[in-house]
């Protein structure tokens, strides 16, 4: 980029060892008021983002001094234009992203321009694994497998990432069977420091995944945003925000013996979602930084999405440095990393304080061990809870008026089963005498017999184990963990113990690294023993591809209706994400899983129920088997090398057989199958004009939703199966497709006839306009108020001229940067959303999309204000963005009731993008000038 303005003569040179680099110094921005010294590392990082790309015109001097002058107290209100330096991205996000740029290159000329204008300025690498499926586990043959299903599912898919590889510039495609997005940005994509024709400055992204931030805890700040703002980055458009808020967590101390990175991640989660960050950094400080090794900086910046915040980022320092040539880095770059840190005052110095806007503290000597759940991963309990925390939780599940309770011998004090069955009469720790929580309720049961192929016989109940699942990036990034789960599998195998037979157990890696640890340690034989065969790298369980359960444990779940679990390594555990079969899911460390595995059930109590017996009979508990810190640390001494890392990632571009022999289209502008059902041409395009519009006001808009509090993306647009009786497996069928072959809706998001069917189609949606379902239905206001499918419901509507409305509680769009939930909405016709709060990304994709949010007044909901959902709603004030302001409020005439809704269009970016139907739009017609 060439500069235009440099108001501060900041531009300066950098020599590191024989090379010269220009850099821009942040000392240099100086005057009144003026303090660059004491901000926040992650706001000197968006200052030199200013300073680089100065124009005069989008990014001024005083942009520049607002942001130097950045008063610590202040409300956000000072918009900027950040530029980031890449964009990343994953293949469920990603292949609509494509898309969506394919299309607009058609539009680019069917409106008289350059087609070839629509190309990544800014680099954009993907990493295509979220299409992998653990159908196949438990065997040596179930990774081989599984690719195999992989690339026969996803054939059309990957041919047409091919192409974009080829017809776009600097898009790097990372193939399937390497890893996961964020572990191969942290062991191989990231920079730390950027090197762009002889200008160096901080590496920074965003990504087309809300974990992006796993990037974190290397110093980069990048952070996960919608498929359609990556568009825009990619396109050269800087991304509209905030000069945020900061808030300064200091650690301190060291984690104790027995606790895990996934457990101080939990309680990290817990405490910042009850402190409320959303939409703010988050940035670490303090002597219990260094502390901290990389990996668990990385699983702590994963789970930011978790907790809320924009960003979760630890300092650069001489971890950052040590993990680098760990995993295989440059020597020079390592040395530009160091230099620029320090020259840029961007280097960790304990003893130096930032300001902030609020403060934490943690004292790592307090974590403890702990899981989350059953539904959402700031739901931690400590391990010394979770069995009475289950049977508190499994209330909520099951029908007690249907179910039987059984009565408890108060004189008999029984333990954790010895036999295969969860509900045996002989040890059961569901069957001793505490009442949980001391409400005098037993638990409630319903056996279901099961006998395996092999003649196998068990009984099933709430509560068991049916999905144990090594997975997720968040922690199979980190050695400690995973080999500390190598270790504990390894000890129970000598042991005699073995998983329970209902239980489907996957080990499903970040990247090839861990394969080649666990090799060079040994410790993959025994966790093959325990049926932890790698199935694929990949987010598989972590993202809803669990694959089925085994068929005749889903027979009995579903004959009984039962509340069983799954126990994952992963960052989500959103109802309805996992398993269809499943409705309790948990978040725990890579060696609980295995505990739990061996278990069989959540109701167990890991340090006084026992796990199984040993050859001799006698019990063996999980204290007994739990590797020590000293072991953990010694296999990874003798077992990983930074050798280990580049031999893995030699060829990481280049991908398998499969890969490189798929037929592969070419051209500037894609050729579109009539036939295909998985890419077809994005249709927001359609009939676009060279001016926009004028805003006009909502009327006569009818509710299509009426949502309660903690709706995610999950629950708006599902990544999971498709299911046959939905509209989109309806759509499907009529298109010749198999149900065996439907895939996910994930994998099939480059296809807007089926994303627009799937909209609100989660198993586990409720609607209170449609009381008594789960899934997605609604009632049909202007039909009769039948019920009927959301989909169907949206074509009469739209067919009638009618605009909709949804109306949501707290969090509305928490979880995943899922653009489609967005995009889905706006196809459905919905104008407005209406909610109490919103999570940071999906508001910013809804006005993306066109789609106006707005907010309660402060206290007041739906329910305060009477609101039913079956009035006509009309919106008044949203004219003013004609004049070119943003209004504060627009008035809400919903029936007889009235009120004034807050606009949630926050920076004057947002309003340009709202006025113009969208980002897309807008910055087509931006680049046609």
């Amino acid at each position: 980029m060439t500069m235009a303005v440099d108001s501060f003569g900041s531009k300066d040179s950098l020599t590191v060892g024989d090379s010269t680099y220009d850099y821009y110094r942040l000392d240099a921005v100086t005057g009144d008021g003026l303090d660059v010294s004491t901000l926040p590392f992650s706001l000197k990082v968006l200052l030199e983002s200013l300073l680089r790309t100065e124009d005069g015109a989008d990014i001024t001097k005083a942009d520049i001094e607002a942001l130097a002058g950045w008063d610590a107290k202040a409300d956000p209100s000072k918009e900027i234009q950040f530029t980031p330096a890449r964009v990343i991205m994953q293949d469920f996000t990603g292949v609509p992203c494509v898309v969506d740029l394919a299309t607009m290159r058609e539009a680019m000329a069917d409106l008289g321009g350059d087609a070839t204008k629509i190309n990544p300025l800014a680099p954009a690498e993907m990493v295509i694994d979220h299409s992998v499926i653990a159908d196949v586990f438990g065997t040596p043959e179930a990774f081989e497998r599984n690719v195999e299903i992989e690339y026969e599912r996803n054939r059309e898919r990957y041919q047409f990432l091919r192409w974009g590889q080829g017809a776009f510039d600097d898009f790097k495609v990372v193939p399937p069977g390497t890893g996961i997005v964020h572990q191969v940005n942290i062991e191989k994509l990231a920079r730390v420091v950027f090197d762009k024709n002889g200008t160096v400055y901080p590496d920074s992204c965003v990504g087309t995944d809300s974990h992006t931030t796993m990037v974190n805890g290397l110093g980069v700040v990048g952070w996960g945003v919608g498929g359609i703002e990556a568009e825009a980055a990619m396109l050269g458009q800087p991304i509209s925000m905030l000069i945020p808020r900061v808030v300064g967590f200091k650690l301190s101390g060291e984690l104790p013996q027995g606790a895990t990175a996934t457990d101080l991640v939990l309680v990290i989660t817990e405490q910042l979602r009850k402190h409320g960050v959303v939409g703010k950094f988050v940035e670490f400080y303090g002597s219990g930084v260094g502390a901290v090794p990389l990996a668990n900086r990385a699983t702590i910046g994963n789970m930011s999405p978790e907790y809320g915040s924009t960003i979760a980022v630890f300092p650069i320092d001489d971890e950052t440095t040590k993990y680098l040539r760990l995993t295989g880095r440059d020597e020079q770059q390592i040395a530009l990393v160091e230099a620029y840190a320090k020259a840029q005052g961007l280097w960790h110095d304990p003893e130096h304080e930032a300001r902030y806007s609020e403060y934490l503290e943690l004292d790592l000597g307090d974590v403890v061990p702990s899981i989350a759940g059953p539904k959402r991963p700031q739901d931690r309990v400590s391990l010394t809870e979770s069995k009475a925390s289950f049977r508190s939780a499994l209330r909520d599940y099951v029908d007690h008026d249907e179910q039987q309770l059984n009565g408890y011998d108060e004189s008999v004090d029984e333990s954790f089963p010895a036999s295969d069955s969860p509900t045996s009469s002989q040890h059961n720790g569901a069957d001793e005498p505490h009442a949980p929580h001391g409400n005098g309720e037993d638990r409630v049961r319903n056996p279901q017999k099961v006998t395996l192929e092999d003649g196998t016989e068990f009984e099933v109940d709430h509560g068991a184990v049916t999905i144990a699942a090594i997975t997720s990036c968040t922690n199979t990034s980190n050695p400690s963990v995973m080999i500390g789960a190598g270790l504990l599998a390894k000890n129970a195998v000598e042991k005699g113990l073995q998983r329970k037979p209902w239980v489907k157990t996957t080990l499903a890696p970040g990247s090839k690294v861990v394969t080649d640890y666990y090799e060079k340690s040994g410790l993959n034989v025994y966790l093959d023993k325990l049926g932890f065969n790698l199935v694929g790298y990949g987010c598989t369980t972590c993202i809803g591809n669990s694959g089925p359960l085994i068929p005749e444990v889903s027979k009995a779940v579903n004959d009984g209706d039962l509340a069983v679990t799954a126990v994952l390594s992963g960052n989500r555990n959103f109802e309805g994400r996992i398993n269809p079969d499943i409705k309790m899911n948990y978040l725990a460390s890579p060696p609980l899983v295995i505990a739990y595995a061996l278990a069989g059930s959540m109701d167990v109590d890991l340090f006084n129920d026992p796990l199984g017996q040993d050859q001799d009979g006698n019990d063996v508990f999980m204290k007994d088997i739990w590797p020590s810190p000293t072991e953990v640390e010694d296999v990874i001494a003798s077992s990983i090398d930074s050798g280990t890392f580049t031999k893995e990632y030699a060829d990481v571009f280049a991908g398998d057989e499969r890969w490189q022999n798929l037929p592969t289209p070419d051209g500037d502008v894609f050729e579109w199958d009539p036939d295909s059902t998985y890419v077809r041409k994005a249709p927001y395009f359609d009939g676009m004009a060279l001016e926009p519009s004028p805003v006009e006001e909502v009327t006569g808009a009818r509710v299509l939703l009426k949502l309660g509090d903690s709706v995610t993306t999950d629950h708006i647009s599902p990544a999971g199966a498709i299911k046959k009786d939905s509209p989109a497996g309806k759509y499907l069928s009529e298109h010749g497709i198999e149900p065996r072959d439907f895939n996910s809706y994930g994998s099939r998001r480059g296809n807007h006839e089926v994303m627009i069917r799937g909209t609100f189609a989660n198993i586990r949606l409720r609607n209170q306009m449609a009381p008594g379902t789960e899934g997605g239905f609604t009632r049909n206001l202007i039909d009769g108020g039948e019920v009927t499918s959301v989909f169907e419901a949206s074509e009469a509507y739209q067919a009638a001229g009618v605009p909709l409305v949804v109306l949501s509680g707290k969090e509305y769009g928490s979880g995943s940067s899922r653009d489609w939930a967005a995009k889905g909405t706006a196809l459905l016709g919905v104008k407005v959303v209406i909610a109490e709060s919103y999570e940071r990304i999906h508001r910013s994709n809804l006005i993306g999309m066109g789609v106006l949010p707005l907010q309660y007044p402060e206290g007041q909901n739906a329910e305060s204000l009477g609101l039913t959902g079956e009035e006509t709603f009309d919106f008044t004030g949203i004219t003013k963005l004609n004049d070119g302001e943003t209004p504060r409020t627009v008035h809400v005439k919903a029936g007889d009731v009235e009120f004034d809704a807050v606009v949630r269009i926050d920076t004057p970016g947002e309003a340009n993008y709202y006025r113009n139907g969208g980002i897309m739009p807008y910055v087509l017609r931006s680049l046609l000038d």
